[in-house]
């Protein structure tokens, strides 16, 4: 068993430090780098590392003594078996004056850690936890920033996944109090370092706002102990609140119930799905001037016929000759599910919230028939009448604002569907035939799909052939 005196470092000049806080107790096992003690002069911090792993034996001072020269021994550490002291080589410290070294029965060891004092608008600085300056007080060098992700020899954490978490909620907890610095000795450095914490967000509750091994294991613990973040999100951090009373008068209320599922789902879809959106326009010219005539047989069957039935058709036979539209990624993300029915959802706007009601076997039915169930279920979607059947099992879907006006937009996929219309307001405008501008009725289109299914040419041959299909609405019946 070997006692391991720990001395006063090399002063730096300072004419005298004050020990300003005791960091470990008598009996208390220290590790390499831990701080055992902090000493203040008149210009800087200075942190005692202990130089070796072993039992804090006894101290010989207490806080607030001040002491005016280096070599005076601090206190004391046991030492189980042969571990030895880091040479001044390994520490970066000044070596032991050679009076002290000769007068001592136990090794001396003068490890240190200077941290000066920074002005308050310098951003904090996080340095290496093994690297320590040859002489006092000098201002830190900006370091790199520290890594936010996980080291995998964490032991206070249990797996390298859930470690993963601490490091990526890191993030976004409450800011720690801003002042010069970033106080915390190496070995605190380091266990952040190793469990992916930045210590510019971790509280200190030593003097002077000192972040100790203490506060970095209870802002682990936190962490720990918050929900995870939704799938393949965890890294994001929240919007920061406002309080938007401070610029005039506000009101608050809730959301309803649809539409709190409708933001939970819209927002895992743009979480989880790569999306891309492919933009193209339809000559309608012909199909409106067909929807004008068929005005008289629509007001025979009580039916009003718009253009949706039409578009609807249109997407259920390019679905069915780009089959890769109609397919859903399974879980594993190795298999997709191919779809052989074509039920399609069309978005409605109502007073609670938006609503997706799905029409079944498009591609059986005849536009009459569409046009009629089309009515149905966009009164009941008003009139909150829909169930929970008429609202399930969707290919695809299609959100038409051409009633609402507006050019474009890009619709966001309803997963787990790969693709889905927007469907804008059509207008007439000047199109070029190759021999002369002509007016023509152009309906501007945008197609959304999940990129891990569904590859650019995918949706261009899909959305070109929806293109022709409204273009000239004989195709529909081929």
């Amino acid at each position: 068993m070997t006692i391991e005196t720990v001395r006063v470092p090399d002063l730096g000049g300072a004419e005298e430090v004050e020990v300003i806080e005791i960091s470990v107790a008598v009996g208390d096992r220290v590790e390499v780098d831990q701080t055992l003690l902090v000493l203040e002069s008149e210009k800087a911090t200075m942190e005692l590392p202990s130089p070796v792993a072993g039992v804090v034996a006894r101290f010989l001072v207490a806080e607030g003594d001040k002491i005016k020269k280096a070599g005076i021994p601090l206190l004391e550490i046991t030492i189980d078996g042969a571990v030895a002291a880091r040479t001044p080589a390994e520490t970066g410290a000044p070596a032991t004056p050679t009076g002290a070294a000769k007068s001592g029965a136990a090794k001396s060891v003068q490890p240190a850690r200077v941290e000066a004092p920074k002005p308050a608008s310098a951003p904090a600085a996080v340095p290496a936890a093994d690297s320590e300056p040859e002489s006092a007080p000098e201002p830190e060098p900006e370091p790199e920033p520290e890594p936010e992700t996980m080291a995998p020899a964490a032991s206070a954490v249990a797996t390298p996944a859930r470690a993963a978490e601490v490091g990526a909620a890191a993030q976004n907890p409450p800011p720690a109090a801003t002042g010069a610095g970033i106080y915390a000795g190496p070995y605190v450095r380091r266990l952040a370092r190793e469990l992916g914490v930045d210590l510019a967000r971790v509280s200190g509750s030593g003097p002077r706002q000192r972040v100790l091994k203490e506060d970095v294991q209870a802002f682990v613990r936190q962490r720990l102990a918050q929900p995870t973040a939704a799938a393949d999100g965890g890294a994001i951090p929240a919007v920061p609140e406002v309080d938007y009373a401070r610029f005039g008068p506000v009101t608050t209320g809730e959301l309803s119930k649809i539409g709190r599922l409708t933001a939970a789902n819209m927002h895992r879809s743009w979480l989880n799905v790569p999306h891309v959106t492919q933009f193209d326009d339809a000559d309608i010219t012909e199909l409106e001037a067909f929807r004008q005539t068929c005005k008289g047989e629509a007001e025979t069957r009580g039916v009003k016929l718009t253009p949706v039935p039409f578009i609807l058709k249109a997407c259920a036979i390019a679905l069915r000759d780009n089959p890769v539209l109609n397919r859903s990624l399974a879980r594993d993300g190795a298999h997709f599910v191919q779809r052989e029915y074509f039920h399609l959802g069309m978005a409605v706007d109502t007073p609670r919230g938006l609503l997706v009601p799905v029409v079944r076997d498009v591609d059986r039915k005849g536009i009459w028939e569409l046009a009629a169930e089309v009515a149905v279920l966009g009164d009941k979607a008003r009139a909150g009448k829909l169930t929970t059947n008429e609202m399930q099992g969707a290919c695809f879907t299609i959100s038409s604002l051409g009633a609402l006006g507006g050019r474009g937009f890009t619709p966001v996929v309803n997963t787990p569907e790969v693709g889905i219309l927007g469907v804008s307001r059509s207008a007439v405008q000047p199109v070029w035939n190759g021999r002369e501008f002509m007016p023509r009725t152009m309906l501007p289109l945008a197609l959304s799909y999940d990129h891990r299914v569904v590859n650019g040419g995918d949706g261009g041959r899909f959305l070109t052939q929806l293109v022709a299909l409204l273009s000239d609405i004989r195709l529909l019946l081929m």
